[in-house]
């Protein structure tokens, strides 16, 4: 039995950190329509609690008022590597001292790529991995070339800016996730994004934002899940509705196109600063491609599920330039290779990615190590076999999508 159905998948998880940053930090209310509501975006909003700023969970909108001092105190940024990469930006220019702790998890993963910037403009900041201790002081202008596509990186720099005695300059050679961009002008933000010799230069002045209200679409990195799912698995087809079209987002469903995948966007619509649309995909035959370069940083969290859909491929595919999965919840290389072998899949690592080639998924017993997307990828991947499929530690894909589970029964099939 394939998936079928149509799902409004949860909101957009970047876009939720944002706007609760934003809106803490601004001068007057800010409401978010439909934010998401997962551990890591619950994080930041116990964050902003903790810095002074009131956030108030409603139906189906959270409203902020905003404060202009930064409490000093110590924040549990649980899981969440946004959480820790943004305040770590957003807490260097104010007057207080902050530590910045997290889990296991959280706290082997590297921040020197944030700190090591913000150094440079005059920030007063202990260690490059958790506990990050920051004390507020004096910052001045920076003119910042990004050597890796990072969106935390360029938004912890840019969160910084508001608070500086001079202009921040981001130049960007690889475009990453622009919802920073997009969603500070929306605060007031006095932003100017230009091309420059083929580089993009972000450029933003001093000052303060003021409250405002966001929409958030659906993310596509949770209905990636179900795109991979209705491509790979036999007479499926699913829509998902009111997802983010965001062309920095969508590197995966560019992918699947490439692959030969039957992909329908219908309704493009804007929702504030942002597009959406509703995206259906059916059963497929794919063909194997390669990925590397400018097309990384656009699926970067969908690779672990391209590496399950290439295994369903005609041919073989490699991932290339994505050594980055190697510092994120888990070691994503490492850990998805292993457990794709354990359930078959003809799977070698590389040092910065992996080859696949085609393979009948069997069953097995695997792990999701702590690590929401590979829980997610391992419950689309027992979908292919009538064997059973043990997934250890399932339930940390609610990190970012809080029912996935049972979203994925309700089209069609029961995951053990």
């Amino acid at each position: 039995m394939g998936l079928t159905g149509r799902i409004r998948v949860p909101s957009d998880k970047s876009i939720t950190h944002r706007a609760v940053m934003f809106g803490a930090v601004a001068h007057g209310v800010t409401t978010i329509h439909d934010p998401l509501l997962g551990a890591d975006c619950r994080s930041t909003m116990e964050a902003m609690r903790r810095l002074g700023a009131t956030v108030e969970e409603r139906a189906d909108r959270v409203v902020i008022t905003g404060t202009d001092k930064m409490a000093s105190t110590t924040i549990d940024c649980g899981n969440s590597g946004t959480t820790m990469r943004l305040l770590t930006g957003l807490l260097v220019g104010y007057d207080g001292t902050y530590e910045l702790m997290g889990d296991e998890s959280l706290s082997k993963r590297p921040m020197g790529r944030v700190t090591v910037p913000l150094r440079e403009r005059g920030a007063n900041i202990e260690g490059d991995y958790a506990p990050i201790r920051i004390r507020g002081s004096e910052l001045g202008r920076i003119d910042y070339t990004l050597p890796v596509a990072s969106a935390q990186v360029k938004s912890a720099i840019l969160l910084a800016g508001l608070r500086a005695k001079g202009e921040t300059i981001v130049r960007e050679p690889m475009l990453s996730r622009d919802h920073t961009e997009r969603m500070l002008p929306l605060f007031g933000g006095r932003i100017d994004v230009t091309i420059e010799d083929g580089v993009r230069v972000i450029r933003l002045d001093p000052g303060g934002l003021k409250g405002a209200t966001v929409h958030v679409p659906a993310d596509p990195s949770s209905a990636a899940f179900f795109w991979a799912g209705a491509a790979i698995v036999p007479n499926s087809r699913v829509t998902t509705v009111d997802v983010c079209l965001n062309e920095t987002r969508i590197g995966f469903l560019r992918t699947l196109e490439r692959m030969g995948a039957s992909v329908s966007i219908e309704r493009a619509r804007p929702l504030g600063e942002e597009t959406v649309a509703d995206v259906t995909v059916s059963t497929s035959t794919l063909r194997g491609i390669e990925l590397g370069g400018e097309a990384i940083p656009h699926q970067i969290d969908e690779l672990p599920l391209f590496a399950l859909v290439a295994s369903q491929a005609t041919s073989p595919s490699t991932v290339r330039d994505a050594g980055e999965l190697r510092v994120k919840e888990t070691d994503r290389i490492r850990t998805v290779v292993t457990e794709l072998k354990t359930l078959g899949v003809d799977i070698e690592e590389t040092e910065d990615g992996f080859t696949v080639r085609p393979s009948p998924i069997r069953g097995g017993d695997v792990d999701a190590f702590g690590d929401h997307r590979l829980s997610m990828m391992l419950q689309i991947a027992a979908l292919l076999t009538d064997d059973p499929v043990h997934i250890h530690g399932m339930d940390v894909s609610d990190v970012s999508y809080p029912q996935f589970h049972q979203d994925l029964q309700r089209l069609g099939r029961e995951i053990e």
